[in-house]
């Protein structure tokens, strides 16, 4: 009898934890427009290098676009730790077609200031007049970029945080520009793939991005042009990040 309680006490816990989280979810569902604006609205995705669209954000570039926003990527570097540069341009723009992002809505800075470089501090005021100056051209009304963290930590990527910050905190962005950063989260909540989406959820981000089957699938062909890119260990990462299906954002 002891037993028959424990596994009734148990499938009750599990059935009162799935309908938590199912709740959960479909509220996030409702509110995944929550603060950002409609169709045509003109969102620009800020990365460091060639493949952080597609191993980081591709989760946000397709649900911007389930939203019907107009995408456009502004990249900081061709990528050329490994004098790969001229290749990985090209890769760029093969994945960001994949992704819906068209090369003219594409652009890349290649230029000695911003090399691809974790030994490499960039300097936040060069950076963020790089990126206003983008926003002002392109009449863009949210920038998405990464956190403080970086996601892995990455020095360039935590440059382009301190410098969007710091346009966002001086109040230089145009009137109506929001910003949204991507969330950083454990060695442990980066590899669960799917299983993270309930810590995601409880933890109620302002914006929550979860890829369908289909969409993994093309974030993956996307992923998949980055040929130079894709050793065993990314290999790896593409099957189990929970970048490659969830993306948690934060607005500033």
């Amino acid at each position: 009898m002891e037993v028959v309680g424990l596994l009734c006490l148990a499938a009750a816990v599990l059935a009162w934890g799935f309908v938590r989280v199912w709740d959960l979810w479909e509220r996030r569902k409702s509110q995944e427009q929550a603060g950002l604006l409609g169709g045509g609205t003109r969102s620009l995705l800020v990365i460091a290098h060639p493949d952080d669209e597609a191993m980081f954000f591709a989760p946000t570039i397709l649900g911007l676009a389930r939203l019907r926003h107009r995408v456009s990527l502004l990249c900081f570097s061709a990528g050329n730790y490994y004098n790969q540069g001229e290749i990985r341009k090209k890769e760029l723009l093969q994945s960001c077609e994949v992704l819906g992002i068209p090369p003219s809505s594409v652009m890349i800075i290649d230029h000695r200031d911003f090399p691809d470089d974790p030994g490499v501090q960039w300097d936040t005021q060069r950076v963020a007049d790089v990126v206003l100056q983008h926003v002002e051209d392109n009449g863009i009304n949210l920038v998405v970029t990464f956190d403080a963290g970086g996601v892995s930590g990455h020095r360039n990527h935590a440059a382009l945080y301190a410098a969007v910050r710091s346009l966002h905190a001086e109040g230089r962005l145009p009137k109506g520009c929001s910003v949204l950063t991507l969330q950083s989260v454990s060695l442990l909540r980066k590899y669960l793939s799917l299983l993270d989406l309930p810590c995601c959820l409880l933890r109620a981000p302002h914006v929550l991005f979860v890829l369908s089957r289909g969409e993994a699938a093309q974030a993956q062909r996307a992923m998949s042009r980055h040929r130079s890119q894709l050793l065993w260990f990314r290999r790896l990462y593409v099957l189990f990040s929970r970048y490659m299906r969830i993306n948690s954002l934060h607005f500033l």
